[in-house]
């Protein structure tokens, strides 16, 4: 299966921006709250979905992994909303998580 870069959710969510313009806030630092609000509202429905059913049915039963993924996605859809609002780019994302990464391997 080909990569899925963030550069591509960005710009998937960038034309969703583009669709609902006149319906949804727009993409600004001023929004970024927002939409982090909204994302750990997401986040709560992946929650909710584990709690039910409990980490192993929720990763092997057909259906209800279908819901946890489908969640799962829109958590990503708000964080990449996040970084349009406050302009985080791709790179700048990899460089910030690489260092981190690093960081984490030495902290133990």
């Amino acid at each position: 299966m080909a990569e899925f870069t963030i550069g591509e959710m960005q710009e998937m969510q960038k034309t969703l921006q583009e669709k609902y313009k006149d319906k949804w806030e727009p993409i600004c630092p001023e929004i970024g709250q927002n939409k982090l609000l909204w994302m750990i509202g997401e986040i709560g429905e992946v929650i909710d979905i584990v709690k039910k059913n409990g980490g192993r049915k929720a990763s092997e039963d057909e259906n209800i992994r279908k819901d946890l993924i489908e969640e799962m996605a829109d958590v990503l859809m708000y964080y990449n909303d996040v970084m349009l609002c406050y302009g985080i780019t791709e790179d700048e994302l990899k460089a910030a998580y690489t260092e981190k990464f690093h960081k984490n391997m030495k902290r133990w």
